[in-house]
C-alpha cells in the first residue's frame, strides 16, 4: 500500500514514519525546500524523541521517501493525508484553513487516479464536506474520497501514542474510504485498538471536543490550587483524590503555570468560536481560554510577590523554556508572558532549556541571556524560577542551588522540589497550590 502525506511538519512527519514503520510506501511531500533538505540529509526540524532513528530506519529501508515533486508524491497513492497548519486566524481565532484549501487544490489539478482525500490536520468542523464539494468541482470525472482522520498526538510521546493509541478515529461517508483507512490501520489490531468509525463532521468535533475536556482539566486543577493557596490544602493531594476516581482519571490534573503548545490554545479558541457560529456557545470554553489567558499574564505578579513585591535590579534564572519537556515547541509557552513580565519589572534574566533555546531566541527580550546550561542560568542568580519540568531539573539538589545563587527565593511553577528539603536549607519556597509553611 502506498499513501502521500501533504506536509512535513510534526504531524506529518510523525505520521509518515509511523506508517512506514508499518510496513506502508510512504511519501511525504514537503513544500519548504531547506526543510526537505534537512530530512533529506538526516537531520530532522523538530525534536521529538526517537524520531531521528525511526525517520532514518525506514528511509534507509526504502519505505519513506521525500520527493521533489507533488506529481512524484502523489503518484499511486490510495490514500492522500492533508498534514498542513492550521494556526489561529489573526482577529477571530477561528482555525486559518488556507494551507489545507491550498494543498488540496493542488492535489485535486494532478491526481490522475482514484484516492482517499484524508484531513490529518486539526480542522473545523464541515471542512471535510468542503473538500468534498472541491472535489466534485474541480475533479467531477474523478472517483475522490474524503476522509477525516484527526491526530491526538502528545509532543514528547508522538511516537507512542501513534504506535499505541488509545484510539483511532476515522469519519467517512463512503464505504471505499473506510476500507482503504481500515486496511492501512490494521497493523493496530493485533493491539485491539478500537477503531471509532463515524462520519465526517462527527469526527472533525471529537477531535476538537477532546483538545477542550483536557483543556477544562487543566484550567480546573489549576483553579483548584489557588483555592488550595488560600485555605491551606495542598492541590497535589487533592488531585490525588480526586485522580484515583475512575470517572475523573489522574491524567492533565497537574497544577501549573497554564497550558500552551501548538493545540490546547489555538483548539479552544476555535472550538468557542465554532459553537458560536453554531448558534450553540460553549460557556465552559470560554471560561476555560480566559481563565488560562488571565493565568499565564500574573505569573511575574507571582514572581513579584515572593520576592516582596519589586523585582527591579535581581536577577532571576528560569529553568525551563518550551511549553513542557521532551519538546523545542515554543508556541504559546508560558515561559514567554512570564519572561516579558519580569524584564518589564526590570530584573535581568538569564534562562537555560536542553532543546528550546533557537526557538525561543527570537521570541524574547534582547536583555535575556540565555545559558549553556542550568548551571549557568543560576549562577548568581537572586531568584530561581522553575516553569518546565525537564526531568535534569528535578534532580538539582538543594546544597547545589546554595552553592550557584546568590539569592535563596525559589518559586517552582510544576511541583517538581521538596519543599521541606528547600526550607531545611534556607531557602524561601513557593510552589504552585501548596500551602505555605
Amino acid at each position: 500500500m502506498k499513501i502521500a502525506i501533504i506536509g512535513g511538519g510534526y504531524v506529518g512527519l510523525v505520521s509518515g514514519a509511523c506508517f512506514a514503520e508499518f510496513g506502508v510506501s510512504v511519501a511525504v511531500v514537503e513544500a519548504d525546500a531547506a526543510k526537505r533538505k534537512m530530512l533529506l540529509e538526516g537531520e530532522i526540524p523538530i525534536y521529538e524523541p526517537g524520531l531521528d532513528k525511526l525517520v532514518a530506519g525506514n528511509m534507509q529501508a526504502g519505505r519513506l521517501t521525500f520527493p521533489a515533486t507533488l506529481e512524484s508524491g502523489l503518484k499511486d497513492a490510495e490514500a492522500i493525508f492533508i498534514a498542513v497548519g492550521t494556526p489561529a486566524r489573526r482577529g477571530d481565532g477561528h482555525a486559518d484553513l488556507t494551507y489545507v484549501f491550498a494543498a488540496v487544490e493542488q492535489v485535486l489539478k494532478i491526481l490522475d487516479h482514484p484516492a482517499v482525500i484524508v484531513t490529518k490536520s486539526t480542522v473545523p468542523v464541515g471542512t471535510g464536506r468542503k473538500i468534498l464539494e472541491m472535489a466534485r468541482r474541480l475533479r467531477p470525472g474523478l472517483a475522490v474520497d474524503v476522509a477525516a482522520n484527526p491526530e491526538f498526538l502528545r509532543e514528547g510521546s508522538a511516537i507512542g501514542d501513534f504506535m499505541r493509541p488509545d484510539r483511532v478515529v476515522v469519519g467517512a461517508d463512503s464505504e471505499h474510504a473506510r476500507e482503504v483507512l481500515q486496511r492501512l490501520y490494521r497493523p493496530l489490531y493485533l493491539i485491539e485498538t478500537p477503531i471509532v468509525f463515524t462520519g465526517l463532521e462527527t469526527a472533525e468535533l471529537i477531535k476538537y471536543a477532546a483538545n477542550g475536556f483536557l483543556a477544562m482539566k487543566i484550567t480546573f486543577i489549576n483553579e483548584m490550587a489557588d483555592l488550595c493557596e488560600k485555605l491551606g490544602a495542598d492541590v497535589n493531594d487533592v488531585a490525588r483524590g480526586i485522580g484515583l476516581d475512575g470517572r475523573i482519571g489522574r491524567k492533565f490534573l497537574h497544577a501549573g503555570p497554564g497550558f500552551g503548545g501548538s493545540c490546547f490554545p489555538k483548539d479552544t479558541l476555535a472550538l468557542m468560536r465554532i459553537a458560536e457560529e453554531a448558534g450553540a456557545p460553549s460557556r465552559l470554553i470560554q471560561s476555560v481560554v480566559a481563565v488560562n489567558d488571565a493565568r499565564k499574564e500574573a505569573l511575574a505578579g507571582r514572581v513579584a510577590a515572593a520576592c516582596g513585591g519589586a523585582l527591579g535590579g535581581k536577577t532571576i534564572a528560569v529553568l525551563g523554556l518550551a511549553f513542557k519537556p521532551e519538546t523545542d515547541d515554543m508556541r504559546e509557552a508560558p515561559s514567554l508572558p512570564l519572561i516579558q513580565g519580569l524584564v518589564s519589572r526590570g530584573a535581568n534574566v538569564q534562562a537555560y532549556d536542553p532543546e528550546a533555546m533557537n526557538a525561543a531566541r527570537p521570541l524574547l527580550p534582547a536583555s535575556v541571556r540565555l545559558m549553556p546550561d542550568a548551571a549557568g542560568a543560576l549562577t548568581g542568580a537572586d531568584v530561581l524560577v522553575l516553569i518546565t519540568e525537564w526531568n535534569e531539573f528535578r534532580a538539582l539538589a538543594p546544597s547545589r542551588l546554595k552553592a550557584l545563587m546568590h539569592g535563596r527565593v525559589i518559586i517552582d511553577l510544576r511541583n517538581v522540589f521538596d519543599p521541606a528539603a528547600l526550607r531545611a536549607a534556607g531557602f524561601t519556597y513557593s510552589g504552585i497550590g501548596r500551602a505555605a509553611a
